[in-house]
């Protein structure tokens, strides 16, 4: 297998790489700059890489934390699948950011880094002190309509074959994701593409669109709906949905029952984003960022 523990992608990544173990795996983590932390939680099928254009202007007056999820980015992959859970992957940050002892957070959360980030803040409200969305969910069932056609091939018998051997997910999902798909260029794809060389390495790729709870019986709707019933304890904290309003995955209705869940929350929405908004706003990502960072000292 490929280590890229110290590949930088052509200086796009320039972050020291950092270890914890973590249950019984190396957690990987960029820890640039000092003060207040602010943790990027990444979700699917992305890793820390996601974040890179969002370090380098906050780091110099916050404390940034970019965690990689188990199987994702540079952080290492347990072989068991029973492990990649949503219960699994919030004790895993738990874990990290309690080894790290960090107060005061800002948590800045997209996709499944949503219900991962929540499910911290769940159990750890006194540490939590403002929250960033970014076209993400906490609700169960499933609120987006019905599945992607990528996540039902996923999901479905071939889905295995798809992720595992043909590593037919990463690609589709960021052109699909993104509304300016022409500017995910090779170099980009690579650097998402680089963690994930085998069919070993692409379990997490596998288990995360499998852990969707659509329906009752699936394994993590509890986990979920715990969450989905804590929100409103979090309505008083300073909270900002920043949402790339093109999104096919995580359709306008979510926002609304973000609007709705949380209705202090200030909304920045971008009309000309997709799922993957900091691929094709990342400067209006960074601006609304540091705006709702200053309004909130």
């Amino acid at each position: 297998m490929v280590n890229i523990r110290d590949e930088t992608f052509n200086g796009t990544f320039p972050f020291a790489p950092r270890y914890r173990t973590v249950n019984g795996f190396a957690m990987h983590f960029v820890d640039e700059g000092a003060g207040e932390p602010v943790v990027f939680v990444h979700g699917d099928p992305t890793w820390g890489y996601l974040w890179r254009r969002c370090i380098p202007p906050l780091s110099a007056r916050y404390r940034c934390v970019v965690p990689d999820h188990m199987g994702m980015g540079k952080s290492g992959t347990p072989p068991e699948r029973e492990r990649y859970r949503l219960a699994q992957h919030i004790d895993n940050l738990e874990r990290l950011l309690l080894a790290l002892d960090l107060s005061g957070i800002t948590l800045v959360l997209h996709d499944w880094g949503g219900p991962v980030g929540l499910g911290f803040a769940v159990r750890h409200r006194d540490r939590v002190k403002r929250l960033a969305l970014m076209n993400t969910w906490a609700f169960a069932p499933w609120p987006g309509g019905p599945l992607p056609r990528l996540l039902e091939i996923i999901r479905s018998r071939r889905g295995e074959h798809f992720v595992l051997e043909r590593n037919g997910y990463v690609e589709p999902a960021l052109m699909g994701g993104t509304c300016h798909p022409e500017r995910v260029s090779k170099e980009l794809l690579e650097a998402y593409l680089a963690p994930f060389p085998t069919p070993a390495s692409r379990i997490a790729l596998l288990c995360w669109s499998r852990d969707i709870p659509v329906g009752e019986g699936d394994p993590s709707f509890a986990e979920m709906k715990r969450i989905e019933r804590a929100l409103g304890a979090f309505d008083p904290v300073p909270t900002v949905v920043v949402w790339g309003m093109r999104d096919s995955v995580l359709t306008s209705p979510v926002l609304e029952m973000w609007r709705r869940a949380l209705p202090r929350a200030s909304i920045v929405a971008l009309e000309d984003a997709g799922h993957f908004l900091q691929e094709d706003a990342p400067q209006a990502v960074v601006a609304a960022l540091e705006r709702f960072l200053a309004a909130h000292p």
